[in-house]
């Protein structure tokens, strides 16, 4: 199966449609006053729908097994069509959709098998995905916002050529699938004076984004967080929030990450772990839902 370690749940809901069409009102009529010989045909389609939904990845192998919260089959009759409606909800990190044309396509098996005695003709047309949400695909992000970032790197042994640097580089990478134009990267040490010098240089030239990585922890070296949260003028403490949960669910060590977040001017300035892994899973965690922030503040100024 697909590797989905890396995506956070998210609500995700799908439609999926099925029409089953048969040859004659006396077939409509026998399924309404519940004359077919098999049985009562909506209320048996419905309960194999529902199992063949929670089944799903028992019987399609790249599928993976996940909560359902919430399913629903409906049908209405339009003249000899048997319209099927299957709609499926969870929290999770992939979405539904097979889950829900699974149901479709099983409750209008059942249909048939049910209605086949009766009317030689009846037909499945068509199982389709009538509609998905949940997930990054609702974001919005199909094209690269033209925002300004920059990405700079806080470590002494980088920063005299002892180390190096993973972390900016997979930050600079990450944000290229979003932002035009390439970011700015920068190494510096890990010196509090420095990182507020730099900052408060980014800030003066209108940077729309800054990025630290590293010195997020908890060694006598470790001051990013320091040095840039008495200069963040409105904090917004649930994005690191968010990292630090998704982190948290990887590693046990998440909780000891300082970061911080907020904006300085109109510069939203974040801060995050030196590790290679760190960073990347806390972009991971944040993007591209971060982006939002700034639309809601272009949205502010009208």
């Amino acid at each position: 199966m697909v590797n989905i370690t890396h995506k956070a749940p998210t609500l995700r809901k799908a439609i999926a449609t099925a029409v089953v069409q048969v040859s004659s009102q006396g077939t409509i009529d026998a399924i309404n006053n519940r004359l077919v010989p098999k049985g009562d045909v909506f209320e048996f389609a419905r309960a194999a729908g529902l199992l063949a939904i929670k089944k799903t990845s028992d019987v399609i192998p790249d599928c993976h097994p996940l909560p359902v919260e919430y399913a629903s089959i409906t049908y209405n009759i339009n003249q000899l069509a048997l319209n099927i409606s299957v709609e499926v909800h969870t929290i999770y990190k992939t979405g539904v959709e097979v889950e829900a044309m699974h149901g479709a396509a099983v409750t209008a098996l059942v249909i048939y098998d049910m209605l086949k005695p009766i009317d030689h003709h009846v037909e499945i047309l068509h199982i389709r995905l009538q509609e998905k949400t949940g997930g990054k695909t609702d974001l919005g992000t199909a094209g690269k916002k033209s925002l300004t970032s920059s990405v700079i790197v806080c470590s002494d042994s980088i920063s005299n050529g002892k180390g190096v640097d993973t972390a900016g580089k997979s930050i600079v990478n990450i944000l290229q699938n979003y932002l035009s134009p390439v970011p700015e990267y920068r190494i510096i040490a890990d010196d509090f004076d420095t990182i507020q010098s730099s900052l408060k240089d980014a800030v003066s030239r209108n940077t729309n984004l800054v990025i630290f990585t590293g010195g997020t922890g908890l060694s006598k070296r470790d001051c990013t967080p320091d040095a840039v949260e008495p200069l963040i003028e409105r904090s917004i403490p649930g994005i690191m929030e968010t990292a630090r949960s998704y982190g948290q669910s990887r590693t046990r060590y998440a909780m000891l990450s300082r970061g911080v977040a907020g904006f300085i001017n109109d510069t939203l300035v974040l801060t995050l772990p030196g590790s290679q892994k760190g960073a990347e899973e806390t972009m991971q965690a944040i993007f591209p839902q971060l982006l939002h922030v700034f639309e809601v503040r272009e949205g502010s100024r009208h």
